[in-house]
């Protein structure tokens, strides 16, 4: 694992094979907890090629002065993506929820 946020990643090679391949991050946050948003891609042995774009937000927690990380949630499609964004920009545009905004930030 990684000691700092910017190094920490997803790629995974197995046999030579860039199975899972970062195309870029978002760290969200960082500092004892690390939460990460991924952009990857999966290889996909059968199309001898890689999936469409894939999304993950991974959690990581320091300890020992290494990121270990402690939960994930992949969004499954691009639609779900799409769903989340919307949610998000309803949520956040007319100030909805800014009471207490900063509770839970790190």
């Amino acid at each position: 694992m990684a000691s700092k946020a910017e190094d920490l990643t997803i790629d995974y090679e197995e046999d030579g094979v860039l199975v899972v391949k970062v195309l870029d991050k978002v760290i969200l946050s960082k500092g004892s907890w690390a939460t990460v948003l991924y952009r990857y891609q999966q290889w996909d042995k059968s199309k001898d090629g890689y999936s469409a774009d894939r999304y993950s937000i991974r959690r990581y927690r320091k300890m020992d002065d290494e990121y270990r990380q402690q939960a994930k949630f992949n969004i499954s499609s691009r639609d779900q993506a799409l769903k989340i964004i919307d949610a998000l920009q309803r949520w956040t545009a007319d100030g909805a929820g800014a009471a207490g905004a900063d509770e839970g930030e790190e």
